[in-house]
């Protein structure tokens, strides 16, 4: 049983993979690629042809679906995963592979010299002779998500025991701000008591802890003027945003910080001889440490604009996501749940604080617990990315017995 849903899995991943649905931080569209649409419509008529209700498919790319249950009393649940993929300068296309690892480097690419060598990616070790899937070495895996994707639309076609009701949403644009999660509709097209996203994450590990994020830019307005009369006359806008940013602990960034550490991260900078826009990402899993950063910001601000009179600073900050766990209260039962059905597949848990976000951080914001558990991959966001293939069939196996285990509730 094992191997035949190893490969039903694999085969519906690779399906989906084949389909390339990057999402682009530039557009302000949503879905901000139009082959995220392909992906949708995809999905919505496998969905159709599982017998799932209330089906439907909006112009934002967003797939939401009932599968009815038998149990009228059991809480309604959910699935959110998302159907984009990372842009990391990489290709779009995906061309995946099988291999076994036996221990030794593994040749990605022989056409392009690509290799995975096991000193440089001690993460593997683990999986000595394990089948796991990569991609060619010229893109991303595509895991994150569509693994995800692929575990949840096995489960509408294969659940056949006592269950309630389960909503399943498949979003848009996930890795460009959560911006399909953002827009989905709780009341109308996502009404449950409580949801799972399946999202990054090696065997076992469960996030109900993430960071608080938020997006700040700074415009810096100078005075431009002729260097040969510039003398107290020309502000260098260039200048005002360097000694802003001189004013924050260096080592308060994300190349020096780790578990619960939060940070300031100044990513981005457009300058020239009248202005220069810095942008910044602020992240914190304490809330009183988020605020703290922010008001961070806004007094050193004011001190560069003090420093500068006859320049001007202004300052936006916006957040982006929140911490999963300030959504918990009373009802546990959506994290409860996910050790109960660890335990009962035979998985060991791994909590881990996440140092960033999923889905489920914008939902929790609206009020709906949504925590996270594994697909099993690793190395998101880089060529290296790979999944194992007993790892995947055990993010399945959870994923089955939360519906099973939530009817008993």
């Amino acid at each position: 049983m094992t191997d035949q849903l190893a490969r039903q899995l694999t085969q519906r991943f690779y399906r989906y993979l084949a389909v390339s649905s990057q999402s682009d931080a530039k557009s302000t569209t949503l879905p901000s690629t139009p082959s995220q649409h392909a992906m949708a419509e995809l999905l919505a008529q496998e969905l159709r042809e599982h017998g799932l209700q209330d089906i439907v498919i909006d112009q934002h790319a967003t797939v939401t679906a009932v599968k009815p249950g038998n149990r009228p009393d059991a809480p309604r649940i959910g699935f959110i995963t998302h159907i984009d993929t990372v842009d990391v300068g990489l290709s779009p296309d995906i061309h995946p592979q099988t291999l076994t690892f036996n221990g030794d480097d593994l040749c990605l690419n022989a056409q392009q010299d690509i290799w995975l060598r096991v000193a440089e990616h001690p993460e593997i070790a683990p999986y000595h002779g394990q089948e796991i899937i990569f991609s060619d070495g010229t893109s991303v895996l595509g895991a994150d998500n569509k693994a995800a994707v692929t575990v949840v639309m096995t489960l509408m076609e294969n659940l056949k025991g006592d269950h309630g009701d389960i909503v399943v949403a498949f979003v848009p644009d996930e890795e460009i701000g959560l911006r399909g999660a953002k827009a989905l509709d709780l009341e109308t097209r996502f009404n449950v008591d409580f949801a799972w996203t399946i999202d990054c994450c090696e065997l076992g590990e469960v996030v109900y802890e993430n960071f608080n994020a938020a997006a700040a830019e700074l415009v810096f307005t100078g005075v431009p003027a002729h260097p040969m009369s510039g003398k107290g006359v020309l502000v260098n806008p260039l200048l005002m945003a360097h000694d802003f940013i001189s004013r924050f602990d260096r080592l308060a960034t994300p190349e020096h910080t780790e578990g619960r550490e939060g940070y300031i991260w100044f990513n981005d900078i457009n300058a020239n001889a009248s202005s220069a826009v810095l942008k910044a990402s602020i992240r914190d899993f304490d809330l009183q440490g988020f605020d703290q950063k922010k008001q961070q910001l806004v007094e050193v601000a004011d001190e560069i604009a003090a420093l500068y009179p006859t320049g001007h600073v202004s300052l936006t900050i916006n957040d982006t996501y929140s911490n999963i766990s300030n959504a918990i209260g009373e009802d546990r039962r959506a994290v409860d749940l996910i050790f109960a059905a660890l335990e009962q597949v035979g998985v060991k848990p791994k909590v881990i604080p996440m140092r960033g976000g999923t889905d489920g951080a914008a939902l929790s914001a609206k009020g709906l617990l949504t925590p996270n558990f594994f697909t099993g991959a690793h190395n998101f966001h880089s060529r290296f990315e790979f999944l194992p293939v007993p790892s995947f069939v055990k993010s399945y196996q959870v994923a089955e017995a939360l519906c099973y285990l939530a009817a008993k509730q």
